[in-house]
């Protein structure tokens, strides 16, 4: 009979409204004994039922009614609040309300709940992509710190939304401070880093930077994705890198059997550049024969930026006394590739005139 009673006792306790000191907000670690002793404290509380209902409009308004409450009145607030806080954050200045709030919020938790751990993972996320959305990358990069006043757990979510950014405005001083933040906070590097770093290194066309971090996520075990791979290839093909590219097909070819569009002309590229123009014939053969019908006129389209595009871009990117050898020996070599793929039986249609038409490509 006593079982029965306990068991409806609990029943409308899970009924009842969740709050900030509930599964919602804590790290998976709390144990469900301590997350029911908070419930139980938090019912107990009777300030709360009465503002339930009640969510202020304003940033300011939020931001004064849960410091009466958490501070003045010692009660919890509800969950709305701090979402509502969230989500209605519009610059530097309510971003800064909001830290405020999760410091005093945290310290509630933990001298009136003893409550010890961090808010949970989606509440740290989201307050990193408020801090994205308003500029406060000031306070963005705090959420990434291993030890913080404000109850945050740092994640490589959080740290991917500061990278997004810094992708957007091709930034890459804030992509460098992001990563050091990763490495001086043991934040575990992942393939979805490794894109977002190289497609930034490339837009700002930083081979350097490009190199330095390939290193770290290959030395750190991160399983590159073929985006990552077509990215680092394409680039040390640019700028001519023949041992590069070899070292990054390498690694690609461990871990995937077949080319892309990008890797496979990156490849020929290769071939190029070591005056091979049979092999690289052979290779966007092989690359034809393996695309699916409907992606077969994407390999027209590689063919001529292969012809007209690549080999001024590679060029200028040599030491002056090597430039004029290099574009006679393009002269040569990429027609006679053309016309080993027409041999092959490749509808090769390109424009040759580029070769000598562009400029860095002496006639």
């Amino acid at each position: 009979m006593k079982a029965i009673v306990n068991a409806r006792r609990l029943s409308r306790f899970f009924k009842s409204p969740i709050s900030l000191t509930s599964e919602r907000f804590l790290s998976p670690q709390v144990p469900i004994a301590e997350a029911l002793q908070n419930h139980l404290q938090w019912r107990n509380n009777t300030s709360f039922s009465s503002q339930s209902s009640f969510l202020p409009e304003g940033v300011k308004e939020l931001y004064d009614k849960i410091i009466e409450s958490v501070v003045v009145k010692r009660t919890m607030v509800p969950n709305a609040w701090l979402w509502s806080l969230l989500e209605n954050s519009k610059n530097r200045e309510d971003i800064k309300l909001l830290f405020d709030v999760l410091e005093k919020l945290r310290r509630f938790r933990l001298s009136n709940l003893r409550i010890s751990s961090n808010f949970n993972l989606n509440l740290c996320r989201e307050v990193t992509k408020a801090c994205v959305r308003v500029g406060a990358l000031d306070f963005g990069k705090k959420t990434l710190w291993n030890h913080n006043v404000y109850g945050l757990n740092p994640t490589i979510a959080s740290a991917h939304q500061l990278l997004l950014y810094a992708k957007d405005r091709n930034d890459t001083k804030l992509m460098v401070e992001i990563m050091d933040l990763l490495k001086k906070n043991d934040l575990p590097l992942q393939p979805g880093t490794a894109d977002i770093v190289f497609s930034i290194c490339s837009k700002a066309d930083n081979w350097p930077l490009m190199s330095k971090y390939s290193k770290k996520f290959v030395k750190a075990g991160v399983k590159l994705r073929q985006s990552s791979f077509d990215v680092l290839m394409e680039f040390a093909s640019r700028i001519g890198d023949v041992e590069v590219l070899w070292k990054i097909e390498k690694l690609r070819s461990e871990s995937m059997k077949h080319h892309t569009l990008a890797t496979g002309f990156s490849c020929a590229k290769g071939l190029l550049l070591e005056r091979k123009p049979e092999d690289a014939a052979a290779v966007i053969q092989v690359l034809n024969q393996d695309l699916p019908d409907a992606k077969k006129s994407s390999i027209m389209v590689e063919l001529q930026k292969l012809v007209s595009e690549w080999p001024v871009d590679v060029i200028k990117r040599q030491k002056e006394e090597n430039r004029k050898e290099l574009a006679r020996q393009f002269q040569t070599d990429i027609p006679a590739m053309i016309n080993v793929l027409l041999n092959m039986g490749l509808e090769a249609s390109v424009n040759m005139e580029d070769l000598t038409g562009k400029e860095g490509i002496p006639s």
